[in-house]
């Protein structure tokens, strides 16, 4: 058996056919479909470095696996690791707000009460216009003093919470 799953996947092989290419496009595929589905929806959903660094990580490994440029299974070992590791980090971090800070960074005030908080949107590199548009594209407001609270949330959305009553 193991003969002719190294011979299907080329795993002895120095250049890969198409044919064992395309094998193992097929079991990486598989192989990572289930890694985000064990590492659930943060891949997809919540968008902050954090799982975007994963992404990039997991898809560069992967990618090793299908062309052969590393060892076939260690690859896809060393990828269920990083997912792993990303969904334990994941979940300390929902117990743990200051481990939570550490990996997924905090969130900035940009607007309070009707004013732009200008250092926070100077450390955020923040122009004026990115912040008007957001109002608009979140919240629907043309007019600055007609916020209450706009941060910078962890995931680089800007959210808006607009004061009682207001409307563009």
């Amino acid at each position: 058996m193991q003969e002719i799953i190294n011979s299907l996947l080329g795993l002895d092989a120095d250049n890969l056919t198409i044919w064992q290419m395309s094998l193992r496009a097929v079991v990486v595929y598989i192989a990572g479909l289930a890694m985000v589905r064990i590492g659930e929806k943060r891949f997809l959903g919540k968008s902050s470095a954090f799982d975007v660094l994963l992404s990039i990580i997991i898809g560069s490994v992967l990618s090793r696996a299908i062309n052969g440029s590393a060892a076939f299974f260690p690859t896809l070992g060393a990828s269920i690791i990083l997912v792993a590791m990303h969904w334990l980090f994941a979940a300390i971090a929902f117990r743990n707000d200051n481990f939570a800070t550490l990996i997924k960074g905090k969130e900035r005030l940009l607007i309070r009460d009707g004013e732009i908080q200008w250092s926070a949107m100077r450390k955020s590199h923040i122009g004026e216009r990115d912040l008007l548009g957001a109002l608009r594209s979140q919240a629907k407001l043309t007019d600055v003093n007609k916020v209450q609270e706009a941060r910078l949330e962890r995931n680089g959305e800007i959210s808006v919470i607009p004061r009682d009553g207001s409307s563009s």
